[in-house]
């Protein structure tokens, strides 16, 4: 029979890798400031930009071609010891505003309703072609840097001519 240390000792070894496995939740974004402010609870032709800062803050971001769109965006994910964070729920409140600074529509965006992006694998190609190191430093013998007074020095003009007023 194992002493009761032992099996004590024995259960600790037995769940610490558990205890190390214990999901990290983050929250990013847009937090309201009580939880009965809400992005949902602006009224459309009643609130005005000046009202909508005072209830809910500044936005997360704005629209880049229309400043009259505001954007709150929050955001909560688990993450667990190494790997990628996983994505509890995401929102976003997109609030219009009219040129009379008054709201004229509400709409939030939840996570069910985004999709994945498939992104190309592929590699754009660029012009020429691709040196070896020995290419790269052989090349540069006679350029410039390494012989001193070449003539081909940004500086001056073909030839050693130093243009108006230079010897």
């Amino acid at each position: 029979m194992l002493s009761r240390s032992a099996l004590v000792t024995a259960f600790l070894l037995a769940t610490a890798p558990l205890c190390a496995c214990t999901p990290v939740t983050a929250q990013n974004g847009f937090l309201p400031v009580s939880a009965e402010l809400r992005p949902q609870d602006v009224k459309v032709g009643e609130d005005t930009r000046t009202t909508v800062m005072s209830k809910l803050g500044s936005p997360s971001a704005t629209g880049a071609f229309d400043k009259d769109t505001w954007y709150y965006i929050s955001q909560t994910s688990d993450k667990l010891a190494y790997l990628h964070p996983k994505i509890k729920t995401r929102t976003v409140v997109t609030i219009h505003f009219a040129k009379d600074e008054k709201v004229t529509e509400v709409k939030a965006i939840e996570l069910k309703d985004g999709y994945d992006l498939a992104y190309a694998k592929r590699e754009t190609p660029t012009r020429g072609r691709e040196l070896s190191w020995v290419e790269q430093l052989l090349g540069n013998i006679g350029r410039g840097g390494v012989l001193p007074n070449q003539d081909n020095d940004p500086g001056q003009r073909p030839g050693g001519g130093g243009g108006a007023g230079r010897p």
